[in-house]
């Protein structure tokens, strides 16, 4: 695979925007570090108390934004090259509807509250299965069938959400509503060690796919000419897809944006081909959702980081929509 000088430069860009984010994510927070700071406690030494808030805050915290926006960056990227639509995100075959009926179900019945992580995968993973079997014709996977499948599977799902939201007390409605914007808060070693493991498989996996997400965006007819069977491969990437989109979910709650406006700035930078758009879409997003929840902590109340990434992805998008860019919103 060639590296062209534009490719190189985005990868060198993109790797050191995150490296720099992270450190300065590790310094800043209620108690500053400095850089010597930083270093002494990176080293346990120094102040006990400044290796507490590094070891076990900050820096798991910071993990999870990692693994959740490389996460939600690719399964983006899978997602609009699978269905050839660059308006669509992890969340358009039903993904965020299975994962909030579970969670919210468990919140505001007040029980089991904590396998709330496990039950929005659970959800998130058996709905996008319904989807898929509502887009299966004898023919194969049908796109169109595809995403009506999930918009209606959502939209019943977001009126159970909204049923169970008003039938319960103010306190369960707060818990739930914190999980439905997305937040980081709380977060640690338990969520790393919990789901790392599954999103680094499912991140490697993706990666592999671009040729044949490549292939694929060519039509079935040659991509069957050129050895590539399009229902298989549209169900590992979808299956890819979901993994991680729901693994996401379950650590962070519906954290908005990310998945839908990455891949469109990495094919700013590196044109339509998938060998480079999945990998560079997972960097991107771990960068885009480090620096979110940065810019969450830094006031004096910390804000949802779904509702920063709301608030950065709403301009940034209408920008590319009307800004001249409209390529960009091309799944190929």
């Amino acid at each position: 695979m060639i590296i062209h000088s534009r490719t190189f430069q985005a990868v060198i860009l993109l790797i050191l925007g995150l490296l720099l984010t992270v450190i300065v994510a590790l310094m800043q927070g209620s108690v500053p570090l400095s850089l010597t700071e930083l270093w002494q406690a990176f080293r346990h030494q120094g102040d006990p108390i400044r290796q507490t808030i590094l070891y076990d805050l900050r820096l798991p915290r910071i993990l999870i934004a990692l693994i959740v926006g490389a996460a939600l960056g690719m399964s983006g990227a899978l997602l609009q090259g699978l269905l050839r639509n660059g308006l669509a995100d992890p969340f358009v075959l039903g993904i965020s509807a299975g994962a909030g009926l579970m969670a919210i179900a468990l919140l505001t019945l007040g029980i089991f509250l904590a396998w709330v992580p496990v039950a929005a995968w659970v959800g998130a993973m058996v709905t996008s299965m319904l989807v898929y079997l509502l887009g299966r014709t004898a023919n194969g996977i049908v796109i169109e069938r595809l995403v009506l499948g999930g918009i209606a599977i959502s939209s019943l799902f977001g009126a159970v959400q909204t049923t169970l939201l008003l039938l319960s007390n103010d306190g369960q409605i707060q818990s739930a509503l914190n999980w439905l914007i997305g937040s980081l808060n709380g977060r640690g070693w338990a969520e790393v060690t919990t789901a790392g493991p599954y999103v680094a498989v499912a991140l490697l996996l993706g990666s592999l796919l671009g040729r044949s997400v490549n292939v694929l965006n060519l039509g079935d007819e040659l991509a069957i000419g050129l050895g590539v069977s399009p229902t298989r491969s549209r169900l590992l990437m979808g299956a890819v897809a979901s993994l991680l989109a729901a693994s996401a979910v379950s650590i962070a709650g519906l954290i908005g944006f990310v998945g839908l406006v990455v891949p469109h700035g990495v094919r700013l930078l590196v044109g339509n081909d998938y060998r480079w758009v999945l990998p560079l879409s997972a960097i991107a997003g771990a960068w885009v959702l480090t620096f979110a929840d940065l810019l969450s902590r830094l006031g004096v109340v910390e804000l949802p980081v779904g509702a920063v990434t709301a608030l950065l992805g709403s301009p940034l998008f209408i920008w590319l929509l009307y800004g001249g860019r409209t390529s960009s919103l091309k799944g190929v």
